[in-house]
């Protein structure tokens, strides 16, 4: 059942000294800003409106929200800092003997509302921001940056041993729960951790061998992996069927037990564990076959396609991102598009799957912000990854009066006596501020690393960070 709001204080707590009650500043006017029943519609069509068992007020879990992200918290932190503060949990309207919710909740509720239910959020605040004439869109500039994926560096060897480990631990799951009990597969996870390891010590010898007789040895190793991973595999799709077989023939017999008014809710149990078990390993020999098949291209001297390579067991949308940065030229996550104004605001914040090119994207973000304010920026700037006529021309029919993008390749006459014009210079100065806000959402609101899966979980993670982010310098604005 949807809630909105919560029961409110008991009323001993009213009698409190005010030193008690009062917030500290930011959390003061970030409280009075969500106090907007705005912020409560994204959330409705994700519930039933009367039926089922109350949800947590959308009032406590925005609160808890903002506070994740502004402090950089994990859910069982956040829980556990929520409890030992009052004014945290006057922030997060929970009595002083209330119970605050569980961290699976908050889990639940992020997941199951999803990009959708932030994207909401964010439209809200930045339509509150422009009715109150706070969201300046005079000038916008634009950046991409990467959004990394939450998985380690992406060796196919160390890949090969964890899914072929993985394998191992999901058919024990499925025997638990009571499928393919008598099909047998071998547990392969010591020799694909022998290999692993002598592939790692072998890369961290000092001893005087040539670079070839490395490399060698390491493409040996790699390619029995592969060979481990697909033996594997195959022993654990028959396991596969056995289990589905047997989750077939748990259901008609539940069927049957209900249409004589019996219900065996342990078996009801036992069939999820056996249902989630077989599609986990289902998803996961997909993985290990496209993982086996990239490393054996590898090994014939061809490069995997990056738009396809899969880089994570867990994350199968995160692709890796050539960006050049000294230190991490190539990086495994989303590639996003963050566009900002003079007062650090974001407008618009786009999350896309693999490495687009930044071309296409400007106008289409000026368009979104000109759709929120129904004002048309007078200039807008980026680097000179977006530099083609196109793109101008695109900003300008949208009604953008200078555009300053400096171009790709080498300039002309004309466009280099425009290149000076202390106008054009002071906008590229102006533009190197985007650098410094992508820098801060990373610092300070945990867009250094997604922790939900999938490009729906990037989008969703990276949402409250801009959520975040937008209510400390929305609320400032307004105070």
């Amino acid at each position: 059942m949807f809630r909105t709001i919560g029961d409110g204080p008991p009323e001993w707590e009213l009698l409190l000294p005010p030193e008690v009650l009062r917030l500290p500043g930011e959390l003061a006017r970030v409280d009075a800003l969500l106090d907007d029943p705005a912020f409560f519609a994204p959330f409705a069509p994700h519930f039933h409106p009367l039926t089922g068992r109350p949800s947590t007020p959308v009032e406590c879990y925005l609160r808890l929200m903002f506070l994740k992200f502004r402090c950089r918290l994990g859910y069982e932190s956040l829980c556990a800092e929520v409890s030992d503060s009052i004014s945290w949990r006057r922030f997060c309207r929970i009595s002083l003997d209330g119970r605050v919710p569980h961290p699976t909740t908050l889990m639940k509720l992020t997941t199951r509302c999803g990009s959708a239910a932030v994207a909401g959020l964010n439209e809200a605040l930045l339509a509150e921001a422009a009715g109150q004439k706070l969201l300046r869109t005079a000038r916008l500039r634009a950046d991409t940056t990467v959004i990394p994926a939450n998985v380690a560096y992406p060796a196919d060897p160390g890949l090969l041993a964890r899914a072929i480990r993985r394998i191992a631990a999901a058919g024990r799951r499925i025997q638990a729960a009571g499928g393919a009990t008598r099909t047998r597969v071998r547990d392969r996870s010591r020799a694909a951790g022998r290999r692993a390891h002598a592939i790692a010590a072998k890369l961290r010898s000092r001893a005087a061998q040539a670079r070839e007789e490395k490399q060698a040895v390491v493409g040996r190793m790699t390619g029995e992996l592969a060979g481990l991973a697909e033996r594997a595999a195959r022993e654990a799709r028959r396991m596969l069927d056995g289990g589905r077989r047997a989750l077939r023939r748990a259901a008609a017999k539940a069927a049957a037990l209900a249409a004589a008014g019996v219900r065996d809710a342990a078996a009801g149990r036992r069939r999820g564990r056996l249902r989630r078990a077989a599609d986990d390993l289902a998803g996961l020999l997909k993985v290990t076959t496209t993982i086996a098949a990239q490393a054996w291209q590898r090994l014939a001297g061809d490069m995997p396609d990056g738009a396809s390579r899969q880089v994570s067991l867990h994350d199968a949308d995160a692709r890796p991102i050539a960006r050049g940065r000294p230190g991490k030229p190539v990086e495994s996550g989303y590639k996003a598009q963050v566009t900002g104004n003079d007062d650090g605001i974001v407008p618009d914040c786009t999350v896309e799957q693999g490495n687009p090119a930044d071309g296409p994207q400007p106008a289409p973000a000026v368009a979104r912000v000109i759709k929120r304010t129904g004002k048309k920026p007078r200039t807008v700037t980026a680097d000179r990854s977006y530099g083609e006529k196109s793109i101008e021309d695109d900003l300008h029919a949208l009604g953008v009066r200078h555009v300053v993008i400096p171009r790709k390749g080498k300039p002309g006459k004309a466009r280099q006596a425009a290149g000076r014009r202390r106008a054009f210079r002071r906008a590229v100065t102006w533009r190197t501020g985007s650098e410094g806000r992508i820098s801060t959402l990373k610092r300070q609101y945990g867009q250094d690393r997604s922790r939900l899966d999938g490009t729906e979980g990037a989008r969703t993670w990276t949402g409250y960070g801009v959520l975040a982010c937008n209510l400390v310098k929305i609320s400032t604005l307004a105070s």
